[in-house]
């Protein structure tokens, strides 16, 4: 599928749902074209068991209600949910798709190559908001670190070319931000704070939320805070 660059992509890197958030995706829904249909995704929770995925979604539909807009939760807890054409018809109605949080190489292995994956490319298409946080950040790159194993990465799904997303980055230990900032050959790292997005639209990012976003290239990294401008070559 060919992808127009009039979609948003909002890259978060932890507090999904939270009410620091709040101000962060009340802008977002501003973005949408028309009346906003937001529908949340706990797919990468799915591991952690029974009612763990239902806890997301009951929090991302308190969460986006109060903000006014229209939100249903889609219950994309595997591969084979992945592939049924009614999962893939919800998602394709929406226009704005919130990826919450879990371990990242399910959500990968979950979507790739599934007609829910492609509903979500034709929503970003159209214009829609696509936004992931924490691991739904990750997937979203080029590359995906595979963590424990912090020095192997694996091709993600490349809505945002070029990248690899390191989420929760204020929390991690010096040492540990420091081996997986090294710079990688295919993808440019981006270290995202809690409670902040990275928000890209037509090549354009820029800081939203109460932290900083950190950017690793050959030449070092810089630190972009709430309101700045970011250069990805995306």
């Amino acid at each position: 599928m060919t992808i127009s660059v009039s979609g948003t992509v909002a890259l978060v890197g932890a507090g999904e749902y939270l009410s620091t958030m709040l101000p962060v995706d009340k802008m977002l829904l501003e973005r949408v074209n028309g009346t906003p249909r937001v529908v949340v995704l706990p797919t990468a929770s799915a591991p952690d068991g029974a009612g763990v995925p239902e806890r997301w979604a009951r929090m991302g539909v308190e969460h986006f209600s109060q903000l006014g807009a229209a939100v249903e939760p889609v219950m994309l807890l595997n591969r084979a949910d992945a592939g049924k054409d009614e999962v893939a018809a919800q998602l394709a109605a929406a226009n704005f798709i919130y990826f919450s949080g879990g371990k990242p190489r399910y959500l990968l292995e979950t979507l790739q190559g599934t007609a829910s994956w492609q509903a979500i490319l034709g929503v970003f298409a159209a214009g829609g908001i696509i936004a992931g946080c924490s691991a739904g950040a990750m997937v979203l790159g080029s590359e995906l670190f595979d963590f424990p194993q912090v020095w192997r990465t694996l091709p993600a799904l490349g809505l945002v070319p070029g990248i690899a997303v390191i989420p929760h980055f204020d929390e991690l230990p010096a040492w540990l931000a420091g081996t997986v900032s090294r710079p990688m050959r295919k993808a440019t790292v981006v270290g995202i704070d809690g409670a902040t997005a990275l928000v890209g639209s037509n090549g354009q990012w820029r800081v939203h939320g109460h932290g900083g976003v950190t950017v690793f290239t050959e030449n070092g990294k810089k630190r972009y805070a709430n309101g700045e401008a970011v250069p990805l070559a995306t």
